[in-house]
């Protein structure tokens, strides 16, 4: 396949405007002042005499005046041959991450950080390993809501998930909404594979979309749904209570209720995996492992290389050849009488 023409600075292209202006002048001129210059009292002696070559190529200078002009324009739109194409296979897939922030993600079972922060840190780990894969985000608590669109900018989704903070939404675990929303960014995209992941550290208990039917819908979509519930599950976890005197973190063990059944049904109705995360190492696994058992959508993209050639010299040499031949022909052989 050969590389693709282009100009590199087509604005100049206006520029042949008054080159086609020109040449509409001289047309206009020479059909004005078509009389002969030598007149003759005969008609007869004027028929009789012969027509050359040359008298009939009078015009020709003035055509390669404009020609000439013409070429150096297109010299300075810089006209360019771009390099052979590249056909680029890349695979990639959309996902959407949908991630719990309810006040039970303050719990610090995964010392000495809390579950939101590894787990942020562990997305922002997964993001960073990405590079062909579209990416949306979703945050729920008790209400879910949709935090960053289907994007390659993965600069964007690090910055989005930096304000990302445990009560910023009424509390609760909305788990239902919060597939319904990622099944809302993922409804027009056109990827082979579609997938919502789903952090998550507790049971549903808000929301007025059923986990099961989000997951029905899901089913209908083809979008798969993998789910994470993160955190010790069945015991007394510490949360945080205040300070002491000396600027201590307190905490007092609470029970955070999970659902593992659940997670493991929705997935499961969907053709994704239920997985348990119990520390920040495990997280990362998990996450890593969801990737590793898509099917990748195969895309193909064709991107060219940086210009090959520069025509432009060709061009300019060409305009002053001719224009030197303009030059000597109007001189000679096609030399006007005053």
């Amino acid at each position: 396949m050969r590389g693709a023409f282009r100009f590199g600075e087509p604005w100049f292209l206006l520029a042949l405007l008054p080159v086609l202006a020109t040449a509409v002048y001289f047309y206009w001129r020479r059909r004005r002042h078509r009389d002969p210059a030598l007149v003759f009292s005969s008609r007869a002696l004027v028929q009789a005499l012969p027509t050359t070559l040359w008298a009939r190529l009078i015009w020709l200078p003035d055509a390669l005046r404009v020609i000439s002009l013409a070429l150096v324009v297109l010299a300075l739109a810089r006209p360019q041959i771009l390099g052979q194409p590249e056909a680029e296979d890349t695979e990639g897939i959309d996902i959407v991450l949908a991630l719990d922030t309810s006040c039970s993600m303050r719990a610090a079972d995964f010392q000495p950080r809390d579950r939101m922060f590894v787990a942020k840190q562990s997305i922002i780990d997964f993001v960073k390993r990405r590079s062909v894969d579209r990416i949306g985000l979703v945050v729920f608590a008790g209400e879910a809501a949709s935090w960053a669109p289907l994007t390659l900018d993965y600069s964007l989704l690090i910055d989005l998930l930096g304000e990302i903070e445990t009560g910023m939404l009424p509390d609760g675990t909305a788990i239902g909404s919060a597939l319904g929303t990622a099944l809302n960014r993922l409804r027009d995209s056109d990827a082979s594979s579609r997938v919502i992941v789903l952090l998550t550290d507790g049971d549903n208990n808000a929301g007025n979309i059923s986990p099961k039917k989000a997951a029905d819908f899901a089913k209908e979509l083809g979008v798969k749904i993998y789910t994470i519930l993160i955190g010790t599950t069945g015991g007394p976890v510490p949360f945080p209570a205040g300070k002491d005197l000396f600027g201590r973190p307190i905490y007092q063990n609470q029970v955070v209720p999970t659902n593992p059944k659940l997670l493991e049904e929705i997935a499961g109705q969907t053709g994704g995996v239920a997985y348990q995360a119990l520390d920040g190492k495990e997280l990362d696994q998990r996450l890593t492992e969801v990737l590793d058992s898509l099917e990748r959508t195969r895309l193909e993209s064709t991107v060219y290389t940086t210009p090959k050639e520069e025509l432009f010299p060709y061009f300019i040499w060409v305009a002053f050849s001719i224009l030197a031949l303009e030059i000597l022909l109007s001189g000679t052989r096609l030399r006007r009488l005053p």
